[in-house]
């Protein structure tokens, strides 16, 4: 196979849609969007009447995005109540949709997606955004501070040469979670047979019955021991 000459591209296609059918996709259901990207796209000194908004960029897996379409980015940013802090969603409108390298009045889901926002871009420079979930405003999953997971463990660490053991998780241990594009840490506060409850450092957006990647740092370094189901 190669894709340089082209030669057999065709069969790989063949045999990944035979294998990993792709999944079918209702675009009726509110958007959603994991952000991967986020950024500044003005350039040192432009004049202040020349700004344009952040551009926030993802994948859509689920309904569709329409140029001036109204959207939420939950968890948001953080926000000071006194000594505690909280999140707090961002609502904006669209401006722009590119995909595959070119402008689009419409986006669906499957591939990258680069979107166009009226929001400040200090917000969205160096990937400032990154692991939120955009969608239609009063439909996106809670912001969740705790999480309680149904885990499923592996019998060995992936990516260990020694092919660690893993073990029963403890409560409090520190595990690295990843939630969609939501890299967090979190506390066991309690486990009840494979049912483990735990407290967030950052708070993710993510709805009930969703995949999460559980790591365990071993040796110095996050290493995958298993998954677990939001419940």
């Amino acid at each position: 196979i190669s894709a340089q000459n082209g030669v057999n591209v065709d069969l790989l296609l063949y045999a990944m849609e035979k294998y990993i059918a792709t999944p079918n996709r209702d675009p009726t259901k509110p958007a959603r969007m994991h952000i991967v990207r986020s950024f500044d796209v003005n350039k040192p000194g432009t004049p202040v009447e020349k700004l344009v908004g952040g551009v926030i960029g993802g994948s859509i897996f689920q309904g569709k995005f329409k140029v001036d379409d109204e959207i939420e980015i939950r968890p948001g940013i953080t926000t000071s109540h006194g000594r505690s802090e909280t999140y707090e969603p961002l609502f904006t409108k669209i401006t722009s949709l590119h995909a595959g390298g070119q402008p689009v009045k419409e986006a669906y889901c499957g591939g990258l997606v680069g979107v166009g926002t009226l929001l400040d871009p200090s917000l969205t420079k160096a990937d400032g955004l990154i692991g939120n979930v955009a969608g239609e405003p009063d439909t996106l999953p809670p912001t969740r501070y705790d999480l309680s997971l149904e885990i499923s463990l592996f019998e060995r660490a992936v990516g260990t040469k020694e092919m660690t053991e893993v073990k029963k998780v403890t409560p409090g241990e520190i595990l690295l979670l990843d939630v969609g594009t939501a890299p967090t840490v979190g506390r066991v506060e309690n486990v009840r047979g494979d049912t483990v409850e735990l407290k967030l450092t950052r708070p993710v957006c993510a709805e009930e019955s969703a995949r999460v990647a559980v790591s365990r740092k071993i040796m110095g370094r996050w290493r995958l021991i298993g998954f677990g189901i939001i419940k």
